[in-house]
């Protein structure tokens, strides 16, 4: 498999940071959700925070790694049986997954510095306070954060879905090409149908 992506397939690099990034966004929500369980006294009251700002940084760092790659890499070919509402669909949940984590990161670090202190990440380096002492930042940087993680669980929910019924009911290689696959091998052994507009 190639580090950059080709017309017919992703690269290795892609390939690598879309399913990273999945599994630390399911895993940091999991996260979310289970600090939001700890009482005051529980060893983990501090520890779980202090984990979840440190790979919510290196998320955030990652994702705009992940924007930049896009951006010099061309992007392989739409599979040429999806619809055009299908291709429109699917380009726009992706931008939209991109905004989401984009602002809930940025509620995060709100949260995290609304006292004014630093985020330190797992005692390698700190990012600083540079927006404090809004009122009532932590607790609506909070409720923001809140409802932009359900969003995006529940877009990315979606986003699985499509993609598991376009590889097992519509068989095209939509999935395919996300696990390094190349395309036309699926694409030649397709029963082919002009798109629909």
């Amino acid at each position: 498999m190639p580090a950059k992506n080709t017309r017919s397939r992703y690269g290795w690099v892609s390939v690598g940071i879309h399913w990273l990034m999945a599994m630390v966004v399911i895993g940091m929500f999991a996260l979310g959700i289970w600090m939001r369980q700890l009482s005051y006294y529980d060893p983990w009251y501090q520890d779980g925070p202090t984990i979840h700002k440190s790979i919510g940084v290196l998320l955030f760092i990652l994702l705009l790694a992940r924007i930049g790659w896009r951006s010099i890499n061309i992007r392989p070919k739409d599979d040429p049986v999806l619809k055009k509402w299908e291709r429109t669909t699917a380009h726009l949940t992706h931008f939209a997954m991109y905004g989401l984590m984009l602002m809930l990161m940025t509620a995060g670090y709100l949260i995290s510095t609304a006292d004014g202190r630093q985020i330190e990440v797992f005692n390698f380096f700190s990012v600083p306070a540079t927006l404090h002492g809004i009122e009532n930042q932590e607790d609506i940087a909070g409720e923001i954060h809140e409802i932009l993680a359900w969003a995006l669980i529940l877009l990315a929910g979606v986003h699985a879905l499509a993609a598991l019924k376009h590889h097992f009911i519509n068989r095209d290689s939509t999935l395919l090409k996300m696990l390094g696959r190349d395309a036309n091998n699926t694409i030649a052994n397709s029963p082919q149908k002009e798109p629909e507009l």
